[in-house]
């Protein structure tokens, strides 16, 4: 994460990373370009009915902005690539897993279902951010994916009800899943065929396509919820839980939970020109939330 100082250098960051000249910008936030010139040098902020439009056009999290937007900033780190912040670089890791298991049942209100269609507009906004293309984006999946299996598609909020993170799973059929497995084919490849009723299948597999939060915080209890999930429902044991991910910060939480690595792709990784090889994790939580 980088540490910003100042509202003007996140938003020549921000402007750097999508490659939109001041010109542009002016345009999407309805300014004039003046007005974008004096943001950026920290000769005035945004007003204050600002800050949740800018959220929005930018999805950068309103926090980080608020956080900056005033005469004495709250230096703030940020990550673009995975739209997270902390307020210390003590803060910036994910919490220890057993340290959330001890902590699973102190649920947040904050946390619901996956229910508009504005909410898998900021769920695809998200993944897209990740420069990912073997994620799918596919719209009419990702609603099926959440009619399949409505107790682990979540969604976590700010304080004021703007998304904040969430998590995304696929109950899929076993044939499918081994098909990914075996990498005969890829996520991006999966179809609304290929999800089943994880209650009447004799091996479910729970595919995590993305969990994600913009703070610790908010992961914590996004996190939490689904393993309470696994803890409290009447799995069959033999249950499969499995993920590809290319992101750096997930790596280490998954052994932690127990979850093995199946495979790596550094050829997919060359090609694709990700930061990390996209890895399969493989496994379920038994184990780790044994009492």
């Amino acid at each position: 994460m980088k540490k910003y100082s100042s509202l003007g250098e996140l938003l020549i960051d921000y402007r750097t990373l999508h490659n939109i000249s001041q010109v542009d910008l002016a345009a999407k936030f309805e300014v004039d370009i003046r007005t974008i010139i004096r943001w950026e040098k920290n000769q005035t902020l945004l007003k204050p009915e600002k800050e949740e439009e800018i959220a929005e056009i930018t999805f950068i999290p309103l926090q980080v902005i608020r956080n900056l937007n005033t005469t004495t900033p709250i230096h703030t780190f940020y990550d673009f690539g995975i739209r997270k912040y902390s307020l210390s670089p003590l803060s910036t890791e994910l919490p220890e897993a057993n340290w959330i298991k001890e902590r699973i049942d102190n649920l947040d209100d904050r946390i619901r279902p996956i229910e508009t269609d504005e909410d898998i507009k900021n769920i695809i906004r998200n993944t897209v951010l990740q420069k990912d293309p073997l994620k799918t984006i596919n719209k009419k999946l990702i609603k099926e994916a959440i009619k399949f299996l409505p107790e682990l598609n979540l969604i976590v909020t700010d304080e004021l009800g703007n998304y904040a993170g969430h998590s995304l799973y696929f109950s899929l059929d076993y044939t499918t899943y081994m098909k990914i497995k075996h990498q005969e084919i890829m996520e991006n490849e999966i179809s609304i065929s290929d999800l089943v009723n994880y209650k009447t299948q004799t091996q479910p597999v729970f595919y995590c396509h993305s969990i994600t939060a913009d703070c610790n915080e908010n992961f914590f209890y996004i996190i939490g919820a689904v393993l309470k999930f696994y803890r409290d429902k009447q799995l069959n044991k033999n249950y499969i839980y499995a993920l590809i991910t290319n992101r750096y910060d997930s790596y280490d939480m998954s052994l932690d939970l127990g979850i093995s690595l199946v495979w790596e792709d550094k050829e997919q990784q060359e090609k694709l020109n990700l930061k990390a090889p996209p890895r399969l994790y493989e496994g379920n939580f038994t184990e780790f939330l044994k009492d």
